[in-house]
């Protein structure tokens, strides 16, 4: 695994964390590639429950692409092609990844790092944090799956706001608009986060999974939507052992020990 990419487990939580701080996390496509690696390690591993993202440094989540390497990642039309195939493969198998995600961030979440971020269930920042879509300063084209991320979340108006202005916004503005999901004292980011995720981790794993999955399908067209899938899910939930294992520790008034089974 390259230096740049780090990956480590913590009980039943993952843990990524680009680290290039020199550059303020900056990605570059050798990066993004290994990005895959890991999360495709995550997904296989049955102990890996919840995936937390973040950036090495104290400065920056991730600043964006790599600017100094554009001339040899996405020099031509060609390489433009293969990198936005690459990246947005990455993107999506983050958005559409079957465990929760969690990106903490503390400092400069810019350009790629945004939309790794919001390919994420949820965004913990500091408040000095600084978020940004600088894709007009650059003439970069914005796909359609990428803007589908942030309509989906943030809604229309903001998201044009954002991609038209190529502003940058602060922690509040960006809890405002629904950006991030909470604002987290510098000191207490990393604490806390992981307290949550060990929260999410201690529940059910079958009934964390079919609330993903099916809140991920209401947000589809009608006609793509896989509403046996969904139905398949909450199934799975009511003939699993942890439902059993739930029932059971609620009457013994205790602590319920899921197994995702």
């Amino acid at each position: 695994m390259t230096e740049k990419m780090l990956a480590r487990k913590d009980g039943h939580i993952g843990i990524m964390t680009f680290n290039n701080p020199e550059r303020h996390n900056a990605v570059s496509f050798e990066m993004w590639e290994k990005v895959g690696v890991i999360l495709d390690d995550f997904r296989a591993d049955p102990e890996i429950r919840v995936v937390v993202l973040t950036g090495a440094g104290g400065k920056a989540f991730v600043s964006g692409a790599d600017i100094s390497k554009f001339g040899d990642e996405r020099g031509t039309l060609d390489a433009q092609n293969k990198y936005n195939a690459t990246t947005e493969r990455i993107y999506s198998s983050v958005a559409n990844f079957p465990k929760p995600t969690i990106a903490m961030i503390r400092g400069f979440c810019i350009g790629g790092g945004l939309g790794l971020a919001i390919a994420c269930d949820l965004r913990f920042a500091t408040a000095g944090s600084k978020f940004a879509l600088p894709a007009a300063k650059l003439g970069i084209g914005y796909g359609y799956l990428g803007l589908e991320r942030f309509v989906s979340t943030i809604g229309p108006s903001q998201t044009k706001d954002i991609f038209f202005s190529a502003r940058q916004l602060d922690a509040a503005e960006a809890m405002q608009i629904g950006l991030i999901n909470r604002i987290i004292p510098d000191a207490e980011l990393e604490a806390l986060t992981m307290a949550y995720a060990k929260t999410v981790a201690g529940n059910a794993p079958l009934t964390v999974a079919a609330v993903k999955h099916i809140a991920t399908e209401i947000l589809k067209p009608e006609s793509q939507r896989d509403l046996a899938g969904c139905k398949r899910a909450v199934e799975a939930c009511f003939t699993s052992a942890d439902f059993i294992e739930g029932r059971t520790a609620f009457m013994e008034k205790r602590k319920p020990v899921f197994t995702g089974k």
